[in-house]
């Protein structure tokens, strides 16, 4: 099958391309500038994620999409209006994206959203109503609804899938940023959270769309995805720092007293991502798919951990 992958250079394009390579078909690369991708991902020229973006070239002759690029990452954000940048590429970008794929006869499209999209807390299933809470959460929620209608007016069958936090080799955001602390041994106090959030390893979230690509469960479904195991956040940072050769140094302070100083100083979002519980039911995506994740959540931390280093 000839498959468009869309951020291919990015942190999980990499690992789809080589699944998808790996598995026989032919892996077209989407990316902005000249850059080595896998091997036998052949690259072609990306279009901006916009409404009025041009993909007919790229697309020519492609069965398939799987559409991995978006706005993401965003640490420290610089917009006025967030949510209208974040509708305009990863919303307005996916539709148009979709309309052209569609117009030439693709046959599957898949999506990769984000677990935002379906809720920030709790335990998360996809039969619930989704319910996104940050700029970036109703982007992707309003691009699945996007994609959706553009694909029902031609029949092209769409799969979404929402991951939650992916680590692996080249990790961005708070992953990158726990790694640079543990690395120089600073002190957190994080040794009383007892927490759960579900993860998945980039190259588990890759062997997902692999089999996704084809599989007749996967036309029009919406799919959670997670590791074999949930992690609290002290977990995460021992394991963590055991693969990076180093040992977490977690202090004992009240989660209550963690909240209210982060309230105090407007940071209560990225205090709840390490006090709070975010955990996925991802039980109906292996059902259906007859799946289960290749790979231990300590695999991929490994390879992130060599990768930082």
């Amino acid at each position: 099958m000839k498959v468009l992958v869309t951020g291919a250079s990015g942190f999980l394009g990499g690992p789809v391309c080589r699944a998808l390579a790996a598995a026989g078909h032919e892996v077209l690369g989407a990316v902005r500038r000249p850059v080595d991708l896998a091997a036998g991902v052949r690259p072609v020229a990306a279009a901006d994620l916009s409404a009025d973006a041009d993909w007919s070239v790229a697309l020519t002759g492609c069965e398939a999409v799987v559409h991995l690029a978006a706005r993401a990452h965003v640490m420290h954000e610089t917009e006025a209006d967030p949510l209208a940048v974040f509708r305009r590429v990863n919303r307005d970008g996916t539709a148009r994206l979709a309309e052209q794929a569609a117009a030439v006869g693709v046959r599957r499209f898949i999506f990769v959203s984000s677990i935002k999209a379906q809720g920030e807390s709790g335990l998360l299933r996809a039969i619930d109503a989704p319910a996104p809470v940050d700029p970036y959460g109703v982007a992707k929620f309003e691009a699945e609804q996007a994609l959706s209608a553009a694909a029902a007016r031609v029949g092209m069958e769409t799969t979404v899938i929402r991951p939650p936090l992916v680590h692996g080799a080249g990790a961005k955001g708070n992953l990158a940023t726990l790694m640079r602390v543990l690395s120089k041994g600073i002190p957190l106090p994080l040794a009383w959270v007892d927490n759960r959030r579900s993860l998945v390893g980039a190259d588990n979230l890759a062997d997902l769309i692999r089999v996704c690509l084809d599989h007749p469960a996967a036309a029009g479904a919406t799919f959670l995805v997670r590791d074999a195991e949930d992690l609290s956040t002290p977990q995460l940072l021992r394991r963590l720092a055991a693969a990076m050769g180093r040992r977490a140094v977690l202090l004992p302070v009240p989660p209550s007293a963690l909240r209210l100083a982060a309230r105090m100083v407007g940071r209560q979002a990225m205090a709840e991502r390490l006090l709070g519980s975010l955990t996925v039911d991802d039980a109906a995506t292996r059902q259906a798919l007859s799946w289960e994740p290749p790979n231990s959540v300590d695999s991929g931390l490994a390879a992130m951990a060599a990768a930082f280093r």
